[in-house]
């Protein structure tokens, strides 16, 4: 007996020793992968970019993980509860290995032959996420337990669980349980109930096979086994459990919804950063503040939206997606599958014509649903021929639909559905702060997710007429008037700069003789240009032209660059609009306007040229700084380099008065709705219609608008900057300048207004009936005229009569 004693302790004490030989060795073999304690305490959580606009609105987010950490005082105790029931109930007891469920896992291995999960504590699995891989090794085990003792000894239990609640993986790239709850719920975490608490403590255990969205039967069974346990632990009552598990499942995948559509400028932004931080931006928990404005973001997408649709449909129906007529009588759900499988735009529906009567018809929605089609909703689909002609209206359903038409729908207020279908033109708009460069609004096309490309700053287009007022600025910069008088007639230049003669036109071929400057920027009439352009001289017009941004190095080095044959994005054009806007000082474009890290450091803050008006000028202390003001903000007083001034506040002024005309009497005419005595610009339309545009502006916005296809099609007989994005300018201008105050370029006081011969330009005879008046730099007054009675009385009568057709006629030109 005491020999057998004897042996069994020898043995013990041997089996003592190995196992301590064993553990020795195994921690000598995974020593260096145990973090240090200054590593424990300093665990960064990977959360992904955010871009908000400047009131906070959500634009977008990058990173493969969504993540929305949160402290341990935010955890909702029946999240934490729940948590402790199905993973850990020990856990406030135990110092980072349960023994006993080691010995659970370690039996199963002997007795199957197989590794099973089990065993692992809340701090094993944080200890498993954030420092090893998942790889399923008896080195990996040892090593995990090593840290799990480590961070036991280091960190509190709250810290610890704290950890796991926003480390965890819970499926569809969400990581930790508040993002978690906007995924599958689409709130907070604070917001959820028990039974929905319950159900997302579940996903730790297998995120696919417990996924409430792909797998419900399961997940409801693991979330009511979850309410069992937090039941037979006290963690709540009976009331509680049995309102929790009777609560139907209603999850379903919200993913990260933005506050604002604005894919073009989460792109911007997601590609300027990264040129700087590289692959840290998606996951060092960055956040971007923009210069949007998320109002009149909302504004410039629908009315890019809804100026694209008008387009659309004026110009005729292409027809259905396609036609199956197998699928009319087929089971629902091989419907809803084809109808599923159609990319979907915004809130439109694919649907399926079932069957067509004369003025309405039977559709199947995508959705499983059943709606009806009235003829309201279709009639306005004129088969389309090409851009420049449609066939005849329909007159019934069936003119346009047929059993087993797949088609396009968008919801009406008034219709329930209207047929539609997928737009080929596009249109981007841009809108910028012009005393300071700071970007409102944009929209870079249609459908930034169907074609990311970004019209407002990746394409680069004809601006046509649009460009004119630089060229005329140009030309009161070096002595001209508003009053100067350009024959407009017929004309042949041979410029060396083109491969042959060339003989510019006025759209319609009409020629108006001696023109006044003013009426031909509102006119858009071309022949001046050129002339003017001539007198001029190219070379010093380009060396001009750099003030409004533009590199005269991308700029045609002939004639036709008084027509705007340049090459050049919405961006280049609205920047140099800005110019006249603000009064005549050169800004630069931004959209970021600060970047902070996940403690709210400030990495970048935008320091933007302003515009001076108010503020207060520094002193230089070099001469190699910029000019400094003091200016007051939103954060409060800012020192902010000043915008240079590049244009002369008298000639931009007149400029800008001139354009106003361009909506008083010329081709901006549609925009007088607006009742606005203090906009301001210019259509632009290129040669066979394939470009077309609209830049306007008031003393403190300007707005481009730019339309076409991407492939340069003509846009259509009739289509002009005028009836294209001259409406979509209006849309967005109209919310943009709501209830804000007129606000008019500043006007020098040196400028005076005499009154003129509106026919020769000069000053008027004292007495005449037809003068009117123009504005002028003191320098620039025409001389007084004696008065001459016979060439009075010849004049008057004429002159009324031109001034009644200028008041009158819109005149669809460039």
């Amino acid at each position: 007996m005491v020999k057998a004693f004897k042996i069994l302790f020898i043995l013990s004490l041997l089996g003592a020793l190995c196992a301590v030989g064993i553990t020795y060795a195994v921690y000598y073999n995974v020593k260096d992968r145990i973090p240090t304690v200054a590593e424990l305490k300093d665990i960064e959580l990977r959360i992904p970019l955010r871009i908000y606009t400047a009131d906070n609105q959500l634009i977008g987010e990058f990173g493969e993980q969504r993540r929305s950490p949160i402290s341990h005082s935010e955890i909702p105790k029946n999240l934490e509860h729940a948590i402790l029931a199905a993973e850990d109930t020990n856990f406030y007891h135990h110092p980072g290995v349960d023994v006993l469920g080691l010995g659970r896992a370690v039996v199963q291995l002997i007795t199957t032959g197989e590794k099973q999960g089990g065993g692992s504590t809340i701090t094993m699995q944080v200890a498993r996420n954030y420092f090893l891989s998942f790889e399923q090794t008896y080195t990996r085990k040892f090593t995990e337990i090593f840290i799990a003792l480590k961070m036991e000894r280091e960190l509190s239990k709250h810290e610890i669980l704290e950890l796991y609640v926003n480390k965890i993986y819970l499926g569809n790239r969400a990581y930790g349980f508040e993002a978690a709850a906007q995924v599958y719920y689409g709130k907070n975490l604070v917001d959820l109930n028990l039974a929905q608490l319950a159900m997302i403590a579940g996903l730790p255990k297998a995120p696919s096979r417990y996924n409430p969205v792909v797998n419900p039967s399961r997940a409801l069974i693991r979330r009511n086994w979850i309410l069992q346990r937090m039941l037979s632990l006290g963690m709540i009552d009976k009331v509680a459990y049995q309102t929790a598990v009777e609560a139907p499942v209603t999850s379903k995948n919200h993913g990260i919804t933005p506050d604002i559509e604005a894919g073009y400028i989460a792109e911007m932004v997601r590609s300027e950063l990264y040129s700087t931080f590289g692959d840290d931006l998606y996951s060092t928990g960055m956040t971007v503040h923009t210069t949007i404005d998320a109002g009149r973001q909302k504004a410039a997408n629908q009315a890019v939206f809804n100026g694209v649709l008008s387009y659309d449909t004026r110009h005729g129906y292409r027809g259905s997606i396609e036609t199956r007529i197998d699928l009319i009588d087929a089971p629902l759900e091989e419907q809803e599958k084809v109808l599923q499988e159609i990319p979907r735009f915004s809130n439109w529906q694919t649907a399926l014509v079932i069957a067509t009567e004369e003025t309405n018809a039977d559709v199947r929605l995508a959705d499983g649903s059943r709606a009806t089609l009235l003829w309201d909703a279709v009639k306005w689909a004129k088969p389309y021929i090409d851009e420049n002609s449609q066939g005849q209206s329909p007159t019934t359903m069936e003119d346009v639909l047929v059993p087993g038409d797949i088609i396009r729908l968008r919801p009406d207020e008034t219709l329930g559905w209207v047929l539609t279908q997928k737009p080929t033109v596009q249109t981007a708009l841009i809108s910028l702060n012009s005393k300071n460069g700071g970007i409102q609004a944009l929209v870079g096309g249609f459908n930034f997710y169907e074609n990311k490309f970004n019209r407002i700053t990746q394409s680069k287009r004809q601006p046509g007429s649009n460009f004119k007022p630089f060229v005329y600025a140009s030309a009161l910069s070096r002595g001209y008037t508003a009053a100067s008088i350009i024959n407009d007639a017929p004309v042949v230049f041979n410029d060396t700069n083109l491969a042959s003669a060339w003989r510019p036109t006025n759209d319609g071929g009409r020629f108006y003789g001696p023109t006044r400057l003013r009426q031909a920027l509102y006119r858009s009439q071309n022949i001046v240009s050129v002339r003017l352009l001539d007198e001029l001289g190219i070379r010093p017009t380009l060396n001009f032209l750099r003030r409004f941004g533009f590199d005269p190095d991308e700029l045609p080095h002939n004639l036709s660059l008084s027509l705007g044959s340049a090459n050049l994005s919405p961006l280049q054009i609205a920047t140099g609009y800005a110019v006249f806007s603000n009064g005549g000082y050169q800004i630069q474009p931004y959209l970021i306007d600060k970047v902070v890290d996940r403690n709210n450091e400030v990495l970048f803050q935008a320091n933007p040229l302003t515009v001076c008006i108010t503020c207060t000028t520094l002193e230089k202390t070099t001469n190699n700084e910029p000019q400094m003001g003091l200016f007051e903000t939103n954060d409060g007083i800012q020192s902010l380099p000043l915008a240079p001034q590049v244009l002369d506040p008298e000639v931009n002024y007149i400029i800008y008065d001139m354009m106003r005309d361009v909506i008083k009497y010329g081709t901006g005419r549609r925009a007088l709705v607006l009742r606005r005595d203090d906009i301001a610009g210019k259509t632009g339309t290129t040669n066979d219609g394939r470009d077309a545009w609209f830049s306007g502006f008031n003393g403190d916005i300007v707005t481009s608008v730019w339309s076409g296809f991407d492939n340069s099609s003509p846009l259509g007989r009739g289509e002009w900057g005028g009836s294209v994005s001259l409406p979509p300018w209006i849309d967005y201008m109209r919310y943009a300048l709501k209830d804000t105050p007129s606000s008019f370029v500043t006007k020098p006081s040196s400028l005076v207004t005499v009154r003129i011969d509106p026919k020769t330009g000069e000053r008027a005879l004292p007495g005449q009936a037809n003068a009117i008046f123009e504005i002028f730099r003191k320098d620039h007054v025409p001389p007084e005229r004696e008065l001459n009675l016979p060439a009075l009385n010849n004049n008057v009568g004429n002159e009324a009569q031109e001034e009644k057709q200028e008041n009158t006629a819109l005149e669809n030109l460039f």
